[in-house]
């Protein structure tokens, strides 16, 4: 069974979830993945299903563009290949949070130093409104750090980005950081 990846971006509205969802049900494809969310007004959604053998990819994509279509909704696919999953190496899960004026390069300049040690980022949100107000400009990473990095170095390379960038940040282990955030 082939599986496909479904990308729909547009101006956010109730039902887009619903009319994607649909199509895929109504083709007879699974919904096995999905990640959405809404970016100031905009909706970015993807969704990883397996198709049905009878299903050509061109008529997937041409009832997903009928039904989106009127709702002002782009759409992607793309056929996942066949290289199996990334094998990560064995690591921790943390989460860096970041508050601080907005200014160019942020974004950047936090995701190069992570590269550096090799840290894999899952889960990135950030929102910047501008100003100098720090409560108004967070970005939250949920991250991976491989068990071969030196915390004690990623850590000081860390906030010493953080203070160039005159951000404030805190790195905190992921099971400490949802412990602390429970609702």
């Amino acid at each position: 069974m082939k599986k496909i990846i479904v990308s729909v971006l547009g101006h956010d509205r109730p039902g887009i979830i619903a009319a994607v969802s649909d199509v895929l049900f109504r083709t007879g494809c699974n919904i096995e993945d999905v990640s959405q969310t809404i970016l100031q007004t905009e909706f970015a959604g993807i969704f990883i299903a397996s198709l049905p053998d009878s299903l050509q990819i061109q008529n997937l994509h041409a009832s997903l563009c009928e039904k989106l279509g009127p709702m002002g909704l782009s759409v992607l696919l793309r056929e996942m290949g066949e290289t199996g999953l990334w094998d990560a190496p064995p690591s921790d899960p943390f989460v860096i949070t970041t508050l601080g004026p907005d200014r160019l390069g942020l974004v950047a300049r936090i995701t190069e130093l992570l590269a550096g040690y090799g840290v894999n980022i899952s889960n990135l949100k950030a929102v910047f409104r501008g100003g100098e107000n720090p409560q108004a400009n967070v970005m939250i990473y949920e991250i991976d750090i491989p068990a071969t990095v030196d915390q004690h170095a990623f850590r000081e390379s860390l906030y010493e980005r953080g203070a160039q960038l005159g951000l404030d940040i805190s790195l905190q282990h992921r099971d400490i950081f949802e412990a602390v955030h429970r609702i």
